[in-house]
């Protein structure tokens, strides 16, 4: 009898399981439509290149990084309030102009600052001259240590060309300036504005091209110091 109980109950436990196992819906596989979902996949449209004037205007702004940072910081600051966001007078025209002098020559003398480290890690300015560096707060200096070899530090032709350069390169953004266009020609002409156009993509190109062929490796005041500085 036991025997007899043992087997009905593994035989109801196979029909029931097989029972289970056909009520459960499989799902419809369609091969055909992924291939075709994935045969017709859209197309990127191409990118449209930049034109010849956009390049070289962004050239021209990218020599922006050349100058000072306080000589940038400074035009951005002050060129609006001097100019009146663009609408100058008879008074607000001449202070302008002094302002974008005193910016370029201050592009002009930052071309002749070094800096050199010294062994406790400070950094220390001072102004090339023709018999070497002369060090803005020499006392401190040397404290820290000075280098014995100062004259390594002296002018050479490079400077005066990046000191011109920079002047160049300043003016370009300058005349890129909506504000410092409108101060000084409220109306310009077909042919002013032809020049105004042209002129900073020239100056853009051609310092960009002397900026190479021409390297320094001064690090003055405004300008980002390496982490091998001597």
């Amino acid at each position: 009898m036991d025997m007899s109980l043992r087997a009905r109950s593994t035989s109801s436990k196979q029909t029931s399981t097989s029972t289970d196992a056909s009520e459960i819906p499989l799902l419809p596989t369609n091969n055909n439509d992924n291939n075709n979902n994935n045969n017709h996949i859209p197309e990127r449209p191409p990118t449209p290149r930049p034109s010849i004037s956009q390049r070289a205007l962004e050239s021209t702004a990218h020599l922006a990084n050349l100058l000072p940072t306080g000589t940038l910081l400074a035009f951005q600051l002050l060129i609006p309030i001097f100019t009146n966001n663009g609408t100058c007078d008879t008074a607000s025209r001449p202070m302008t102009l002094i302002l974008l002098a005193l910016l370029a020559f201050s592009c002009f003398i930052a071309c002749f600052t070094d800096s050199y480290k010294a062994p406790d890690g400070q950094i220390y300015y001072g102004l090339a001259t023709f018999k070497g560096l002369w060090i803005f707060d020499y006392q401190a200096a040397s404290i820290s240590g000075v280098p014995g070899e100062l004259n390594r530090y002296r002018v050479g032709f490079i400077d005066f060309v990046h000191a011109v350069l920079s002047v160049l390169v300043f003016i370009a953004v300058a005349l890129r300036d909506k504000n410092v266009v409108n101060c000084f020609y409220p109306t310009p002409d077909h042919d002013t504005k032809q020049v105004l156009d042209v002129v900073p993509i020239g100056i853009g190109v051609i310092c960009s091209l002397l900026f190479v062929v021409f390297p320094t490796r001064r690090h003055g005041i405004g300008f980002p110091v390496t982490p091998d500085k001597r």
